[in-house]
């Protein structure tokens, strides 16, 4: 990444998932970075989306590596404790509309609330959070899906406002919610054949390029891996 100082200092969390341990791969081999953070369940410092002091003691446990000026969460579910999205109304279920919350917009939310702090303060700084196509109000089409759109549309609220908040202090600071595009991972395996789909290593890199080329906005920015403005 060309727009960040040289030697810049990134995390990367989910960084055992297909996307995140593609990111931490790219960012590996770039010059320019002089160290990745992984940080996930199985990492030294435990993250754990659904157990906030896990996620306050992860950011605790890199706080004196800072400041970071990339921080990518690429942690999120669309198939929980084995059921996958629902396609109707009928099947709408509280417990699975709460989990799906749990994962994908409340401990996301959590941790913009303690590793958005570790980001840069003088200087260029991105944070990113993989997001998803479905997650667009204006971009949906064709309905189903409704706990993990749900829960995508609010994860994007949470950013939005955490930006907002955010660039008071940071003025330097961008914030952008990636659609990764649809990569071939465990994730995707029950909804689509494989070899439609992109490799991690491509949506990692798509990614990292159209983090390199955003200016900083008054808010967060939503766009797909190869740099396409998606509508909120």
């Amino acid at each position: 990444m060309q727009s960040l100082i040289s030697g810049y200092r990134a995390i990367v969390i989910g960084a055992t998932g297909s996307i995140g341990s593609a990111c931490v791969r790219v960012l590996r081999k770039d010059p320019n970075c002089s160290s990745v953070s992984e940080l996930s369940r199985q990492s030294a410092s435990p993250l754990l989306l659904e157990n906030e002091t896990s996620i306050a003691q992860a950011a605790h446990s890199l706080q004196a590596s800072g400041p970071f000026q990339l921080i990518i969460d690429a942690t999120g579910a669309l198939t929980i404790d084995g059921q996958g999205p629902e396609k109707s109304l009928s099947a709408l279920n509280s417990e699975r509309l709460m989990r799906s919350l749990q994962i994908n917009t409340i401990g996301p939310a959590l941790v913009m609330k303690y590793f958005i702090p570790l980001l840069d303060s003088k200087r260029r700084a991105i944070y990113a959070k993989l997001s998803a196509r479905v997650g667009s109000i204006s971009d949906n089409k064709k309905g189903g899906w409704y706990g993990y759109r749900s829960a995508k549309a609010a994860l994007n609220m949470m950013l939005q406002t955490a930006a907002i908040e955010t660039l008071r202090k940071k003025p330097e600071a961008i914030f952008v919610a990636l659609q990764p595009g649809t990569v071939a991972s465990s994730l995707t395996t029950p909804f689509v054949r494989q070899e439609d789909c992109l490799s991690p290593e491509t949506s990692a890199t798509g990614m990292l390029d159209a983090m390199d080329a955003l200016t900083v906005s008054t808010g967060a920015q939503f766009i797909d891996y190869a740099g396409n403005k998606i509508e909120w």
